[in-house]
C-alpha cells in the first residue's frame, strides 16, 4: 500500500514538474511571439513568425498569424496601389480639364477682344467652343459612370439579350468608318440567335469601346475583327485586330483605374484612363469577366462572356 502511494505521489511529483515546465517553454514561446509580432508590425517587414515547437495548439496559432500578416501585407500593397491611382487621376483629370479649358478660355478672350471678326471666323471660333465643352462634359460624365459603378448606385438590370444582333448593330455602326479607312472586316457571328443574361444599353456601350478601340489602334493592321461564339454555360464576345498590340506588362494593368501609359490603348477612350476600367466594371455587373491577350501585328483580342441562356 505504501509503495502504491509512494508511486502516486511520485508521478504526481513527475506530472506537476512537467507541466511547469511546459508552461514555461509555451510562456517563453508567447514571449518571442508577441515581441517579433510587435517589431514586424512597427517596422512593417516581410518577415514571418518561424519556430519549432510540438505544441499543435501553438503551431495552429502561428498558421494564423502569418495568414493575417500575409492578408495584412496585399491591403497595404492594395493601398499604395490605389494610392498612386489617386495621384494619377488628379494629374491626369488635372490635365484633361484644363486642355479644352484652356481652348475655350482662349476663343473667349479673341471673341471678346476682336469686335471686327468677320462672321464666318466667329461661326469657327463659337464651334471650336462648343466641340471643348461637348467634350468636358462627356469627361464629367465618365467620372460619373465609374463613381456609380464602383459605389453601387449605378442600376442594371440583367435581362435575355440576343447577343448576335446586338453584336450585328454595333458593327454596322463603324461601317463608314472600316470602309474610309479601307479594313478588312473579319465577322464570324453566327446566323442563328444566341442569347445571353445581360443589359442590353450596357453591350451596347461595351461593344462600342472595345471596336473603337481596335480601329484607332489596330488600324495600321488593316483588319478588325468581331467574333461570337459559345459553350453549354457562356457566350464569347471577341473584338479584335492587327496593330501595334500592348506588351505583357501593359496587359496585366490595362484594366486598372487611371492606367495611362502612352502608348495603352486605354487612351483611346478618355485620356484620363477610364474607358477599359468602365468597361470591365460593366461586364462584371453582367456577371461576366473580360481578358485581353495581345501579340504585337499579328493579333491583339479583347473577349469578354456572359451567362448564357437558352
Amino acid at each position: 500500500m505504501i509503495a502504491l502511494l509512494s508511486c502516486i505521489v511520485i508521478a504526481l511529483i513527475l506530472s506537476t514538474i512537467y507541466q511547469f515546465q511546459q508552461k514555461k517553454v509555451r510562456d517563453k514561446d508567447l514571449a518571442y511571439i508577441t515581441n517579433k509580432l510587435g517589431q514586424i508590425t512597427k517596422l512593417q517587414s516581410k518577415e514571418r513568425l518561424l519556430m519549432r515547437s510540438e505544441d499543435q495548439q501553438l503551431i495552429d496559432l502561428l498558421v494564423q498569424l502569418n495568414q493575417l500578416l500575409d492578408e495584412n501585407q496585399e491591403h497595404s500593397r492594395q493601398f499604395i496601389r490605389m494610392e498612386t491611382s489617386m495621384k494619377r487621376m488628379l494629374a491626369n483629370v488635372s490635365h484633361d480639364l484644363k486642355t479644352p479649358l484652356t481652348v475655350i478660355a482662349g476663343y473667349t478672350e479673341m471673341l471678346q477682344s476682336q469686335s471686327q471678326i468677320d462672321e464666318k471666323e466667329r461661326v469657327r471660333l463659337l464651334q471650336h467652343m462648343h466641340d471643348k465643352t461637348i467634350e468636358l462634359i462627356a469627361l464629367m460624365n465618365t467620372f460619373f459612370d465609374l463613381a456609380k459603378l464602383e459605389s453601387g448606385d449605378k442600376e442594371i438590370p440583367l435581362d435575355k439579350v440576343n447577343l448576335t444582333e446586338i453584336c450585328k448593330k454595333n458593327i454596322l455602326v463603324f461601317y463608314d468608318w472600316i470602309q474610309t479607312k479601307e479594313l478588312e472586316a473579319v465577322i464570324e457571328i453566327p446566323e442563328k440567335p444566341i442569347f445571353a443574361f445581360g443589359n442590353e444599353e450596357a453591350l451596347n456601350r461595351v461593344l462600342n469601346n472595345l471596336i473603337s478601340n481596335a480601329l484607332r489602334y489596330g488600324a495600321e493592321g488593316k483588319m478588325i475583327g468581331l467574333k461570337v461564339f459559345y459553350d453549354e454555360k457562356r457566350v464569347y464576345v471577341e473584338v479584335s485586330d492587327r496593330g501595334k498590340g500592348i506588351n505583357e506588362t501593359e496587359q496585366e494593368k490595362v484594366f486598372e483605374r487611371m492606367f495611362t501609359l502612352e502608348e495603352s490603348r486605354n487612351k483611346a477612350f478618355q485620356g484620363s484612363g477610364l474607358g477599359l476600367t468602365i468597361t470591365k466594371r460593366l461586364i462584371e455587373e453582367m456577371q461576366g469577366d473580360i481578358s485581353v491577350q495581345s501579340r504585337p501585328f499579328e493579333k491583339t483580342s479583347f473577349t469578354f462572356s456572359l451567362p448564357r441562356l437558352n
